[in-house]
């Protein structure tokens, strides 16, 4: 009678239990992410050459520059105030006074010999200056006489050189300041300060 041999026990496989596994795996992953965030970061550093509009706090500063600020012509054409008022000085005042307000203005002269004396203020214009002279008869009060330059061109000198506009002063408003003006005699103009335009000189 034949004994049957008890089978044998097979050895049991080594194997890596599933939390080891994932422990290596989540190593690895990290040691690959350092490595990569590393080069983003290099990269990012070596690339200077890029300007994303921020600015560079360290950069030096010129401290020599000068800074100058003056305002704009803001009528864009020329005035001639001429004295037909007989008053001494009166042209000259009024010059000044258009000048503050930043209007360009040459300077006063003379109504030419013979000109009678005026009573009443007049602004005359060039073709194409007749806008121009509607604003300056403005801010003298409105009520001056405005019309197309006479001929000859009542001057001492008998030119305007670039001026478009020209301000016969009567008696009316000489040595007077300006009506249309707040402050004047007249009816108040609200005026707008002119823009400034800014240079900066290196020193």
């Amino acid at each position: 009678m034949s004994q049957r041999r008890p089978p044998r026990s097979r050895a049991p496989i080594s194997t890596a239990s599933n939390g080891s596994l994932g422990v290596i795996i989540a190593v690895i992953a990290l040691a690959l992410g350092f490595l990569v965030l590393r080069d983003v970061r290099a990269d990012g550093g070596a690339s200077g050459g890029i300007n994303n509009g921020s600015t560079d706090s360290s950069a030096p500063v010129d401290t020599g520059a000068t800074t100058t600020s003056f305002p704009l012509d803001i009528g864009g054409f020329t005035i001639q105030v001429v004295n037909a008022s007989g008053i001494a000085g009166s042209a000259g005042k009024m010059t000044l006074d258009l000048q503050a307000l930043n209007f360009v203005v040459r300077q006063a002269v003379n109504a030419a010999p013979g000109t009678a004396k005026r009573a009443k203020t007049g602004v005359f214009h060039l073709t194409g200056c007749e806008t121009a002279a509607q604003r300056v008869n403005q801010v003298l009060g409105g009520n001056a006489e405005v019309g197309p330059m006479p001929s000859p061109i009542p001057t001492e000198t008998g030119t305007l050189a670039e001026a478009c506009v020209l301000i016969m002063l009567g008696t009316d408003l000489a040595g007077k300041a300006l009506q249309g003006v707040a402050g004047g005699n007249g009816a108040a103009v609200t005026t707008t300060a002119p823009p400034m335009m800014t240079t900066t000189t290196a020193g």
